[in-house]
């Protein structure tokens, strides 16, 4: 196994950020397409890939793909995949996820269900047997069906890897780690240079900018499905790739990140999240509304997911709150602004059109990512700070 293809699904429109990330980790890409960027790597990438890609949902083991039209053909592909070769005798295997686009094949429960009896026909050819007790590790597959083409990974993941581990406490709409990490990789901050979310919520945004600002990976403190499949990967792997990541963590980085909130049950939440994620010393959080977002300093960024007014009642409300942050935004001295919202009347509300708005679903919510460019610092200011 020293070359195998992953599938590291993302979210739509965020695949060029993903693309970069797996790029810098020294892994070749193969292709990039909708919502996902398939890679090529060694063992080691497997655990690397998890560990430390910020902006991925996951990363499958790509077992192969093929084409089908009818369940026969989907039947007899899968059952021509190596299954034996990744499966133990006594492996707990189901299909949890089916996903079809513009396929003929559309029953995600009848694809489930043709799979499974094909992977089971595939093993009793490997093992020579009629009968699998399936009490052992899980593995669990995903299947992707576009245009009639079906690609079929194992899932080595397991939870989601928005699901760093830290946050205990959330927002009533709090945006995922992994989405949070990738509007700020969209942006050109840095860790020295000011962040402020003034809707921060449960603290998402400030605490994936200081785990960047610190450079701590994002699955260091969380578990696996693939740390069981020792055949595959075995422990060394992994503890290898977590010691990596141990290596690169600097806390002694000097950070300017707040986060801002009105509610303050969310401050304290947030604060609680941080201390989990071990960057509470990096962020200050501080109950305040936008009326009163200030900062003496100039070159700074907000980065932001302001309310949505999903609810009839808040809609109301949205005009006057982002009215309010194009005012407070227009007095802050050669500063950004980057907000992510499915308001559509964003822009007149805060009074200027962005400089440049990206598509991003957030989930099965059509976003937009409005972004304010200030100016870059001179290098006069840079001798001065």
């Amino acid at each position: 196994m020293d070359r195998l293809e992953y599938i590291a699904p993302c979210h739509f429109g965020l695949e060029a950020v993903l693309k970069r990330e797996i790029t810098d980790l020294g892994y070749d890409i193969i292709s990039v397409e909708d919502g996902r960027v398939i890679f090529a790597g060694d063992v080691q990438a497997m655990c690397r890939a998890n560990i430390f890609l910020r902006t991925a949902e996951r990363i499958l083991l790509k077992l192969g793909s093929f084409h089908a039209e009818t369940y026969e053909e989907l039947f007899q592909g899968t059952k021509s995949l190596p299954w034996g070769e990744y499966l133990p005798k006594n492996a707990k295997f189901w299909v949890t996820k089916a996903a079809s686009v513009k396929s003929k094949l559309f029953s995600p429960s009848d694809i489930q269900s043709v799979m499974k009896k094909a992977m089971v026909e595939s093993m009793k050819s490997s093992y020579r047997a009629d009968w699998f007790s399936e009490t052992g590790d899980p593995y669990p597959v995903r299947v992707f069906l576009m245009k009639d083409e079906v690609t079929v990974g194992l899932d080595t993941t397991g939870e989601s890897l928005h699901k760093r581990g830290y946050r205990k406490l959330t927002a009533q709409a709090p945006i995922a780690e992994n989405l949070a990490a990738a509007l700020i990789m969209l942006t050109p901050w840095k860790k020295d240079r000011i962040l402020v979310d003034p809707f921060c919520g449960s603290g998402t945004i400030p605490i994936e900018a200081a785990m960047m600002a610190a450079n701590i990976a994002p699955g260091m403190n969380r578990s696996f499905t693939a740390e069981s499949w020792t055949h595959i990967a075995d422990k060394k792997c992994w503890y290898c790739a977590v010691d990596e990541a141990g290596s690169l963590i600097n806390m002694g980085v000097e950070t300017d990140i707040q986060g801002y909130d009105i509610d303050d049950g969310m401050v304290s939440a947030a604060r609680a999240n941080a201390k989990m994620a071990g960057v509470d010393g990096l962020i200050h959080f501080q109950r305040r509304d936008v009326s009163a977002l200030s900062h003496p300093k100039k070159y700074g960024f907000i980065i932001t997911n302001p309310p949505y007014g999903e609810r009839l009642e808040d809609k109301k409300n949205l005009p006057v709150l982002y009215g309010m942050l194009g005012e407070r935004y227009r007095m802050l001295d050669s500063w950004s602004m980057y907000l992510i919202t499915a308001y559509g009347q964003a822009e007149q509300a805060i009074g200027r059109k962005a400089d440049k708005n990206r598509k991003i679903y957030n989930g099965m919510l059509k976003t937009y990512f409005y972004q304010f460019q200030g100016p870059k610092p001179g290098r006069n200011d840079h001798a001065a700070k």
